[in-house]
């Protein structure tokens, strides 16, 4: 039969044992833990097999796929957990974004306009430089940012300070650098074909301006006199009629052209004001001495007007309904035939 102060010191043994085997596991966890991430004990302090891999992959796929360039994120996979972390003994690493959390991260970055800036770090363009995306949104050349880190020590945003933070390669850069550098070739492309159109144009056709016109003229003369020149010096008589030939057939065909068009605008100028005189003659058989729109005196003090379908109404009512007119075709307000109108005056009433 056992002594109750025997049991006492068993069960004090006991438990002091087990503390003190929790106490060494703790020490062991927190030897490991010290041992993996001081810097020159790490055994992993070289490229880490999870980044080189990650960068073949996209070397590779960059290989599969043509020129189009791959977005990846630039840190390597997080180490295992330490025997302490998994203990609690020391606190765990945050947790990795994910794919959804970067395109959250872009779509702010691309809101800010961060791409279109230049960088913060050497002030200039991206191009087509590599460019990496911090977690906190901010843009950087990739060589700025790392040689940032290589001077400052640590990894810290030169922006807004957040430390640590995970960095992922992207292109927006360059592909508003390529959009940029298209549109300035179209530009300059379109500005070439009109500057060269328009050179082309003012070698046939002459200015409308009489001193500019008269220096193409001159031009006209002198080249034809270069070429008369040229044609006799050569003792090419048949050429040189040839010529002269041509030249004259071009400038009758010049002069009958413009007197087409003379006589062509005279004729409608004359068709046009028998129009009118049949517009009056039916305005004065009609006999209206009213405004059909605000019912007053043609004979006042304000102006009439006369349309071309023979009606007359005051100017000011006529433009009032044109203003208010819900059509998009405004027509007249009597016979709805698209018209046009020509002053005539409450003193002219009389004549008509």
């Amino acid at each position: 039969m056992q002594c109750p102060g025997f049991v006492k010191v068993a069960k004090g043994h006991s438990s002091s044992k087990v503390d003190g085997r929790k106490l060494a596991i703790a020490a062991v966890a927190l030897q490991d833990h010290i041992a993996q991430t001081i810097p020159h004990l790490k055994s992993c302090s070289r490229t880490h097999p999870a980044a080189s891999s990650r960068t073949h992959r996209a070397r590779q796929h960059h290989k599969e796929t043509g020129p189009e360039p791959v977005e990846y994120v630039l840190d390597p996979d997080p180490p295992p957990l330490t025997l302490a972390q998994k203990l609690g003994l020391v606190a765990a690493p945050e947790r990795r974004l994910t794919a959804e959390d970067w395109m959250e991260v872009k779509s702010r970055s691309l809101r800010e306009g961060d791409s279109t800036q230049p960088c913060v770090i050497c002030t200039e363009e991206f191009r087509l430089q590599p460019q990496v995306l911090l977690s906190c949104s901010h843009v950087f050349h990739k060589v700025c940012l790392k040689s940032f880190e290589h001077f400052s020590g640590r990894k810290c945003c030169p922006v807004c300070r957040r430390e640590p933070y995970e960095t992922r390669v992207i292109h927006d850069g360059a592909s508003l650098y390529l959009e940029k550098c298209a549109v300035r070739i179209q530009a300059c492309w379109r500005g070439f074909v009109a500057r060269k159109w328009y050179k082309d144009l003012r070698k046939l056709v002459p200015p409308n301006d009489p001193q500019l016109r008269r220096q193409f003229f001159e031009a006209k003369f002198e080249e034809l006199n270069a070429s008369l020149l040229r044609s006799c010096c050569s003792d090419d008589v048949e050429r040189l009629l040839c010529d002269v030939d041509r030249s004259l057939a071009a400038s009758r065909d010049v002069f009958r052209l413009f007197e087409q068009q003379r006589i062509s605008d005279q004729r409608m100028e004359e068709e046009e004001e028998e129009e009118w005189l049949e517009a009056q003659e039916k305005a004065v058989c009609r006999d209206v001495s009213d405004c059909p729109i605000c019912l007053t005196s043609l004979h006042s003090s304000k102006a009439v007007l006369l349309l071309s379908c023979s009606h007359l109404f005051h100017e000011p009512c006529l433009r009032a309904f044109e203003r208010y007119c819900s059509e998009t075709t405004v027509t007249c307000p009597l016979c709805r035939r698209m018209y046009t109108s020509r002053p005539v005056g409450a003193h002219g009433l009389t004549t008509l």
